[in-house]
């Protein structure tokens, strides 16, 4: 894993979804020569949902441009790739927020990470530490992860590198028992942040979800106002399945938002679009890389720009 200072632009870690797109764009704006007809339309919107935008949002941003289309010539792909960023960011404007700390003395502010198996979480929850830790916050993990015995060990790891630390027991423990410890050392150590990994696997687990609940309650039972935030990590690269796995999470334990992992990868950026129209989760954060930089607070209009290749 990376650790580097090094930060690429969000252009160039979602490069594979702007290339595809604009490519796309290009071909769409060679053939109709700046005059849009309804089979270019219908091309346009086959692009975006291919690009993992989901049916509902392509139908909603092509008929935005058809709008456009109709009372002005779009001349120029530097045009409509403007036009279409702009869509694109009028969706994903709603979902932007930041998480804001608000520890009291004495009481952590407490992010539960949950999510499938495979999408990041662990590595995801240190990226967070990192994040904090940059602005100042004490901060502690909890590898709740005791399904995973390598899951402990990898947080360990990473409280070591951050120089942060880890609430952890053996390999089966309880997990809302390693919580619960945790919840009592982040107070005794006037800690700021405290963040908890849990067990990931597959999002239709009734024994982990009913886990979840538990480390919840308990959570909740040391500290009325805990947790914060729970925060659900999905795999940009699993495209539509990530809705499926943010409605059974949020008919288990109710997040508060999502973070979206893998972005730099072979992953169609436009899950994010389809996420932000049809649920009501926000975006606090997306994964574009390995380095522990690569978690960034969720910018609309950048990742807009971006998704349409759009270097600025």
């Amino acid at each position: 894993m990376k650790t580097g200072n090094a930060k690429k632009g969000l252009f160039s870690r979602l490069r594979k979804t702007g290339d595809a797109l604009s490519g796309g764009l290009a071909a769409l704006m060679g053939s109709g020569q700046g005059i849009f007809d309804d089979a270019v339309f219908e091309a346009l919107e086959d692009q975006l949902i291919m690009t993992d935008l989901g049916v509902t949002a392509s139908g909603e941003v092509v008929a935005a441009l058809r709008r456009h289309a109709a009372s002005k010539r779009i001349e120029n792909l530097p045009a409509l790739k403007n036009l279409l960023s702009h869509e694109l960011a009028a969706i994903l404007g709603k979902v932007q927020r930041s998480i804001d700390i608000q520890s009291q003395p004495g009481t952590p502010f407490v992010i539960l990470m949950v999510g499938v198996n495979g999408v990041g979480k662990t590595t995801t929850a240190a990226k967070l530490a990192a994040f904090f830790q940059r602005s100042e916050r004490s901060v502690m993990l909890a590898a709740c992860d005791t399904f995973r015995a390598a899951a402990i060990e990898q947080l360990q790891t990473w409280g070591e590198r951050l120089e942060i630390p880890v609430i952890a027991q053996a390999h089966g423990a309880d997990a809302a028992a390693v919580a619960h410890d945790a919840m009592k050392a982040a107070q005794a150590r006037k800690i700021d942040v405290l963040i908890v990994d849990s067990a990931g696997r597959q999002h239709v687990n009734v024994d982990l979800m009913a886990q979840l609940q538990k480390i919840k309650r308990v959570i909740g039972a040391v500290d009325m106002a805990a947790p914060q935030e729970t925060l659900l990590v999905v795999d940009g690269g699993t495209g539509q399945n990530a809705l499926a796995q943010v409605a059974a999470f949020e008919d288990a334990v109710g997040p508060t938002g999502v973070c979206v992992t893998k972005l730099d990868g072979t992953a169609r950026g436009g899950i994010v679009v389809a996420l932000a129209r049809q649920c009501a989760l926000t975006i606090p954060f997306i994964g574009v890389g390995e380095t522990l930089e690569d978690l960034q607070p969720f910018d609309a209009d950048r990742f807009a720009r971006a998704l349409v290749g759009i270097d600025s």
